[in-house]
C-alpha cells in the first residue's frame, strides 16, 4: 500500500505570512520607511526563514516594499513625482471601474456603501487611523466589485498597496473630523444613475487627499 507524501508546510506559510504582510502595508499599519528583518518576520508568524524571504520578495516585487544593495528591507518613502503617478493611476483605475459598476448597482449596494461609511465616521471619532484606512478601501473595493473586472481591481490594489504607509502619513495631516465629503457624492450618484457626476466624484475622492501631500 502506497502512503501519499505528507504535502509540504512551506507554501502554505509563505502564503499565511505574505497575505498578512500584504494586508498590514495597504492599510497603513506600518509606517514609511519602517524597516523589516526575517528574522522578525520569522519570529512574529511562527515561520522558518524561507517564508518570511519568500514573502518580502514577492512583496518587493509588487512595489509594496524596497530593498537596498545592503539588503535592508523596509516600506517605501514616496517622492512627490511617485505619488503623484499613484495617484493619476488611482484616477484612471478607479474611475473606470465605478463606471463600469454604475449598471450593476443596486439598493443593497448603496445601503451596503452607507453603512460602511457611517463606520468610517465611527474610525475618525476613535482617531483609529489604520481603521480609517481599512475602511475607506472596503468602500472602494465594494463598488468595484460590481464591476465586475477583475485584472483591473487587482491592479488598483497593486496601487492601494504602494500608497499605504504613505496613506498613513496622509491620515496624520488630514485630522478629519467627518467621512469623505466625495463618499456622499459618490453615492448620489450611484443613486442617481449619474455616470458623469460619479466619475468626477471618484477622481476627486481618490486624487484630493493624496495632492496635499505633493503640495
Amino acid at each position: 500500500m502506497l502512503i501519499a507524501p505528507r504535502p509540504d508546510p512551506a507554501p502554505a506559510a509563505h502564503d499565511r505570512t505574505y497575505r498578512a504582510l500584504r494586508t498590514r502595508i495597504m492599510h497603513g499599519e506600518i509606517a514609511p520607511g519602517q524597516a523589516l528583518t526575517l528574522r522578525g518576520i520569522a519570529a512574529e508568524f511562527s515561520v522558518s526563514m524561507t517564508p518570511a524571504r519568500e514573502s518580502l520578495r514577492r512583496l518587493a516585487a509588487e512595489g509594496a516594499l524596497t530593498m537596498s544593495s545592503s539588503g535592508r528591507v523596509s516600506t517605501p518613502e514616496l517622492g512627490n513625482e511617485r505619488i503623484e503617478e499613484l495617484a493619476a493611476l488611482r484616477s484612471l483605475l478607479e474611475v473606470e471601474l465605478a463606471s463600469r459598476a454604475l449598471p450593476r448597482a443596486h439598493i443593497a449596494l448603496i445601503d451596503r456603501l452607507q453603512t460602511i461609511n457611517a463606520r468610517i465616521a465611527e474610525d475618525i471619532a476613535r482617531h483609529d487611523a489604520v481603521g480609517y484606512i481599512r475602511r475607506n478601501l472596503e468602500f472602494h473595493r465594494t463598488l468595484y466589485l460590481r464591476a465586475q473586472a477583475p485584472a483591473m481591481l487587482a491592479m488598483a490594489e497593486t496601487v492601494w498597496l504602494q500608497l499605504g504607509p504613505t496613506m498613513r502619513a496622509l491620515y496624520g495631516r488630514l485630522r478629519q473630523k467627518e467621512p469623505p465629503h466625495f463618499h456622499r457624492l459618490i453615492i448620489a450618484a450611484l443613486k442617481a444613475g449619474d455616470e458623469p457626476g460619479l466619475r468626477l466624484a471618484v477622481r476627486s475622492d481618490v486624487t484630493q487627499g493624496l495632492r496635499m501631500l505633493v503640495g
